[in-house]
């Protein structure tokens, strides 16, 4: 049984073959933290807790000098009554106190896993998942909390969450509601990040832990560019292939807090969950709150182990079912191509280049709507520009399908321009505080997604278009963050409830939109990053990594990113040269590589190809339809962190064959000889490789490693594809088109289309 629970139903053991977790009930009352980490066969407390009469430690229990909060290492706790770590709860009563005293009560296991009402979560049926529900009550404020931990069968993984019920006949006020609280036993760690901003996403930062509080944080009312809801403690010497982690991970799209505090007794605190600066919520007689669901990882074998769990439970456990093992389509995005300056006939030639090149699915992005030429005007109209698309979507979208591709739609649904018809009809739809000024971000407000007038409006724009069964697509933007978050629907006390009650509006919009049409792929954007979290990828199975496509910046925002999320969720294009973001010039061939590392996709004017560049794209296209399953269902390791230089490099392999893709970054004199091992081949089999024929064993290649030859060009790509010796092999990649051919096609083609 996953969950044992032993000592007079006083220790609960939860185990799987690769994890154990154990809490123990002291007194009666506290719930105490007392393993987490590789698994253990049995538990009997041979780490016994260490009871010290301390200066300045209070005593709850008066004749136990020696027992105080202050130390105990716990699974949850407030501030007021002597713990005075950084707290996991804050309630203030009717009578402006903020004591509670909350006693141990009763604990339920469940097979299975139950849902969150109006939150993202993992799933997982009754042989994945078994679920402890720790029971605690407040006699004095009447307050209930359920403390709930599912521990996944065949995953080192737990997630936590915590059920505030209100059973008084007062309304209390939670002011801090974290979804997960732990006190580790040791300081020895390091302390890993994602940060960075708008355009350099996901940068890796690692730091030793030092005594009192490092803290992460958004109250943008996004989970932000700027730091993921993760953090990670690891072991000093822990690498990408030995050592331990602890991970965590917040499935929410809102401000969050995540903090680490190195305290005084030589322990480490973990608290993770909405951000307590921006929040507050009024809970009424008989309601109850719900956290939103916390992550924990737990690897012995170095940061890509942690990153395998992630990806397996993220892909199988959280993102829309339909598409857990569905092909993503290659598609092309208009947006480089045609910024606001589109209309029919463009388009048309456009998708007659695409469809040439082997392109699946034509995504038609922003300026299609109202009177929207540039971003000053439109937002919220979602009606169709028939001076420039005099067939509307529907006859666009059928003209596409025609072709032979999908058709795609970009929305930006949160946003309004002051400039619509909708802020007219509707200002007060926008967030906004009486008699301030409404602050413009790209020259936009944000509707109050708080609101049900609100929320119904935008599903049924939505299913308008997608009603039609022609969208196959949706790319759904989100440009700016939010200020003057208030409502005009709820009273002065519930001001800081807007934030939450924000995400929990789009929550519901995607929930009934992704329920109705379970077959559209929605595309997560803000800006690229800047809401790229677990909570949004239960509804989207993909997101835009980044604003920024140049080959080198998104070597590095892809390997940060998948510290957490595999390459299939990661959208990736190749787009012009000199790059729009940085003005860089690398090659088509490194740029495919790299956008061939998520899920491939291109943002360039195909009309304006050359031969050679029509035949490199080809060639990538015919290459990646071949290796998809590969490219989005293979395991994902990375093999080189990015140095000083940016060189980097990563492996894609399942049962059958492996590709690795090695980046240089920039060119250098005197380069040391470098060897790369692939650590993770099968050391059983031999391998071919498909350019040279030349066949290695799995644990050569593993540990001798390849020979990385002489490069004397800056930000050059290789690709390595080996196969298993013994099955079909095929020609390098690399598909030489006939060029007279070509050349003959290209000048009957117009003929050919006046035939038509």
């Amino acid at each position: 049984m996953p969950i044992t629970v032993e000592k007079n139903e006083t220790l609960f053991h939860l185990k799987n073959s690769s994890v154990s977790y154990v809490i123990e009930i002291l007194h009666n009352k506290y719930i105490t933290h007392r393993y987490w980490g590789s698994v253990l066969s049995s538990y009997h407390g041979s780490n016994e807790i260490q009871m010290i009469d301390r200066g300045f430690a209070t005593n709850p229990i008066p004749t136990l000098r020696d027992f105080s909060l202050n130390s105990l290492p716990l699974e949850y706790s407030t501030q007021g009554n002597g713990d005075h770590r950084i707290a996991g709860y804050q309630i203030r009563l009717e009578n402006g106190t903020n004591v509670t005293d909350f006693s141990y009560v009763d604990y339920q296991v469940i097979q299975g896993k139950p849902k969150l009402t109006g939150l993202p979560a993992t799933f997982g049926n009754q042989q994945d998942v078994t679920t402890l529900e720790l029971t605690l009550e407040d006699a004095i404020s009447q307050l209930k909390m359920i403390l709930s931990y599912h521990l996944f069968e065949n995953l080192p993984v737990i997630t936590r969450t915590v059920r505030f019920e209100n059973q008084s006949q007062q309304s209390v006020f939670l002011e801090n509601t974290a979804s997960l609280m732990i006190d580790l036993p040791s300081q020895q760690f390091d302390l890993i990040t994602l940060d960075g901003s708008h355009t350099n996403e996901a940068g890796i930062t690692r730091t030793p832990i030092r005594s009192g509080i490092q803290k992460i944080e958004s109250s943008r009312g996004t989970s932000s560019p700027q730091h993921q809801p993760f953090m990670a403690l690891t072991a000093p010497e822990t690498t990408e292939f030995s050592g331990e982690v602890r991970a965590f991970h917040l499935i929410y799209s809102g401000n969050f807090s995540a903090q680490v505090e190195a305290e005084q007794y030589g322990s480490s605190r973990v608290v993770i969950g909405i951000h307590e600066g921006t929040f507050e919520w009024q809970l009424n007689p008989q309601e109850t709150f719900q956290t939103p669901e916390a992550v924990l990882v737990y690897s012995e074998t170095g940061l890509n182990a942690m990153s395998q769990t992630f990806h397996q439970l993220y892909q199988n456990h959280l993102a829309p079912t339909y598409f857990k093992e569905k092909e993503r389509p290659i598609l092309l995005n208009t947006w480089e191509a045609n910024y606001f300056d589109l209309n029919e006939a463009s388009l048309d030639k456009l998708a007659n280049a695409a469809a040439e090149m082997g392109i699946e699915l034509f995504v038609l992005d922003d300026g299609w709507f109202g009177k929207r030429q540039d971003d000053t005007s439109s937002l919220g109209d979602w009606t169709t520009d028939l001076t420039k698309l005099p067939h509307g979507i529907e006859g666009l979208a059928e003209k596409i399908r025609q072709k032979g591709m999908e058709f795609g739609l970009w929305f930006e649904p949160e946003m309004i321009s002051k400039n619509s018809y909708l802020y007219d009809l509707h200002p007060d739809w926008a967030l906004q505080v009486p008699h301030y000024p409404m602050t413009e971000g790209r020259r936009q407000f944000v509707l109050d997604l708080s609101r049900i007038d609100v929320q119904d409006y935008l599903i049924d724009v939505l299913s308008s278009y997608l009603d039609s069964g022609r969208i196959s697509y949706i790319k759904w933007d989100m440009n700016r963050h939010l200020t003057e978050v208030a409502s005009q629907l709820l009273t002065s006390v519930q001001q800081k409830e807007v934030s939450h009650r924000y995400v929990l509006g789009l929550y519901r919009i995607l929930e009934s939109l992704t329920t109705k049409y379970p077959h559209c792929l929605f595309e997560n954007c803000s800006s690229g990053g800047g809401r790229f979290d677990p909570g949004m990828m239960h509804y989207m199975a993909q997101t835009w990594t980044s604003d920024n496509t140049d080959a080198l910046s998104r070597t590095l925002i892809q390997y940060g990113y998948s510290f957490l999320y595999p390459p299939i969720m990661m959208g990736a294009h190749v787009s012009q040269v000199p790059n729009h973001q940085v003005g860089r010039i690398t090659s088509l061939e490194t740029r495919g590589h790299i956008a061939m590392s998520g899920n491939l996709g291109y943002e360039l004017d195909f009309t304006q190809l050359d031969l050679n560049e029509k035949q490199e794209i080809h060639s990538q296209i015919s290459f990646y339809k071949q290796m998809r399953p590969l490219f989005q269902f293979g395991q994902f390791f990375r093999l080189q962190m990015p140095n000083t230089f940016f060189a980097s490099s990563w492996l894609f392999l399942n049962e059958d064959e492996a590709i690795i893709i090695y980046f240089n970054g920039l060119a250098r004199p005197s380069v040391p000889v470098q060897y790369l091992p692939l650590h993770y081949l099968d050391e059983s089999s031999d391998y071919v490789n498909q350019a040279t024929g030349e066949t290695f064993s799995g644990s050569e290649l593993n540990k001798a490693g390849l020979t990385i030859p002489r490069i004397k060009e800056d930000f050059k790509t290789l690709l390595f594809h080996f196969k298993k010796k013994g099955l079909t092999e095929y020609k390098p990649y690399k598909i030489q088109l006939n060029m007279d051919f070509i050349r003959l096609f290209y000048k009957l083609r117009p003929l050919y289309l006046l035939s038509l």
